[in-house]
């Protein structure tokens, strides 16, 4: 018995061997006509199932279902606690399934398993909850200064939204953009990665199994220069959010204004891993270790770009470069693994590129630098750092999306500060400094929608999370969410009797 099947034997999971749509709480049937595109497991490159792609039809089908269904108005209309309820009863059953939930996103997208069991799956139950919170704590708005007239401002949930959801952390993304989107009373169509379907579609029985009306959620599958460039031209979506290239977000905004729909983007990264002089070198080393290669380094909030002071550079390189080399490459079934495969071939050979162009470009390579068997026989690239003189080369600029970190010397904080928002990008930032003075600069001066100050990753589902520049358009958090996935409207009512002109009265009428 192999890893595979030992473990998809304890879980109870089921790998279809074709995957379809969603809709109306349906899958879609198998069509010997529809495009059927190969899945692997990106741990072996071994094929293990196959996912149908939906077209135009497919795609009417499921906004027609989500609009009917919002137009029913059991989910629409139905009372703050009901939808809290359901979303409560999800976030338990995430848990209570997240081995299942794990494999399936560990399967498709070869992310490390344990990364999976602690910080992604849980996450997921997490959003739920915590949509479920907040709805029950919004309120309306109520003014009175205008005389004789009270104003009442309430919200009317948008209709029907288009969600893309990545391939890096289907789960995680995917379920902050379900959560934000329906708690409001919203229908759905969301599109996974053609990488990485199936978790997403387990994510979305499970709601409907927790009494979520069918039709609230559909899903539709394919390559998005087909079905996601179909979806986002489609009539009938009333919002499209989207998580991930600049590229896409370009078309799909480029569609969404021939029927003026808003958009909401989550984008690429740059990001600068200030190391100061001040630091507390271990820490600094632990965090930058963390920031750039969790997730086998496929993650928009990467500290890609590791600034260090000059004075503290050679000690901390050296025991960044250290515990680079020890870092455990691996099976991402495997709980001991640290650092996974690329999620599918075609990504490892991106990754590779920019390397050897880096290379090519001058960068001097400390370690890593190449493919490796080191975790098997899929789609593995050893974790690289690269030295780097100047931060106009294309690997500062660029975002490789994995295992891939420069480290570059600093003088003075300006020069910090300089480098840092020298990028089209402005996701996040990290700064390392025991320096309360620096550390408010930081804060100050680094053009970034989020900025963390001696911890890595940290994330508080209240505050807003999004990018300055090309990172993105809008913010991912509860105010904005309600922002965005709602329209305000305000009713004026008159208290009394009051004047109204009097038109028509005229002699001559």
């Amino acid at each position: 018995m192999t890893a595979l099947t030992e473990r998809l034997a304890q879980t109870g999971l089921q790998l279809p061997e074709l995957i379809t749509g969603y809709q109306d709480g349906a899958d879609l049937p198998a069509d010997e006509g529809a495009t059927a595109l190969p899945l692997y497991y990106p741990g072996t490159g071994e094929q293990i199932a196959r996912l149908q792609e939906d077209d135009a039809s497919q795609i009417a089908g499921a906004i027609s279902a989500a609009t009917a269904r919002f137009r029913a108005g059991d989910w629409s209309r139905a009372p703050v606690s009901e939808r809290q309820q359901v979303f409560r009863s999800a976030a338990r059953a995430i848990r209570e399934q997240s081995e299942a939930l794990g494999l399936a996103e560990c399967l498709f997208a070869g992310l490390p398993s344990a990364h999976l069991a602690t910080r992604q799956v849980p996450r997921a139950a997490d959003n739920f909850d915590f949509f479920a919170d907040y709805i029950g704590q919004m309120a309306g708005e109520t003014f009175e200064q205008l005389p004789g007239y009270r104003t009442v401002v309430t919200r009317q949930a948008a209709g029907v939204a288009g969600l893309y959801a990545p391939w890096n952390a289907p789960l995680a993304l995917s379920s902050m953009q379900i959560a934000s989107c329906i708690a409001f009373g919203n229908s759905c169509v969301v599109k996974p990665s053609e990488y990485t379907p199936l978790s997403v579609l387990l994510m979305v029985k499970i709601l409907e199994s927790c009494g979520l009306p069918s039709g609230v959620i559909n899903i539709v599958n394919g390559r998005g220069s087909e079905t996601g460039a179909a979806l986002a031209a489609a009539p009938g979506i009333d919002r499209i959010a989207f998580t991930g290239g600049g590229d896409t977000a370009r078309r799909i905004m480029a569609s969404a204004a021939q029927h003026l729909t808003p958009v909401h983007f989550e984008l690429g990264g740059k990001s600068a891993n200030i190391v100061f002089d001040d630091a507390d070198l271990e820490r600094a080393v632990d965090g930058s270790l963390v920031n750039i290669f969790s997730n086998s380094g496929q993650i928009c909030i990467a500290g890609s770009r590791i600034l260090v002071q000059r004075q503290v550079a050679d000690a901390f390189t050296e025991q960044f470069i250290a515990r680079t080399r020890n870092l455990v490459v691996g099976d991402p079934l495997n709980p001991g693994t640290e650092v996974g495969p690329m999620a599918f071939a075609a990504h490892r050979d991106r990754v590779l590129a920019h390397i050897d162009r880096a290379i090519a470009d001058g960068a001097q390579l400390l370690c890593g630098g190449e493919a490796t068997t080191q975790g098997g026989s899929g789609y593995f690239v050893a974790p690289t750092v690269l030295a780097v003189d100047s931060n106009d080369l294309p690997i500062c600029q660029d975002e490789v999306f994995g295992p891939v970190v420069t480290i570059q010397t600093f003088d003075s904080d300006e020069d910090a500060w300089r480098l840092a928002n020298a990028s089209r990008y402005g996701l996040v930032g990290y700064c390392w400094t025991e320096r309360l003075d620096r550390a408010l600069a930081f804060q100050q001066r680094v053009d970034a929608g989020t900025l963390w100050i001696n911890t890595s990753l940290a994330r508080d589902l209240r505050a807003p999370f999004g990018g300055f520049k090309e990172s993105g358009i809008g913010r991912d958090g509860p105010r904005q969410a309600a922002d965005f996935f709602t329209e305000e409207k305000a009713t004026i009512t008159a208290l009394e009797k009051t004047p109204l002109r009097k038109l028509g009265l005229s002699e001559n009428s």
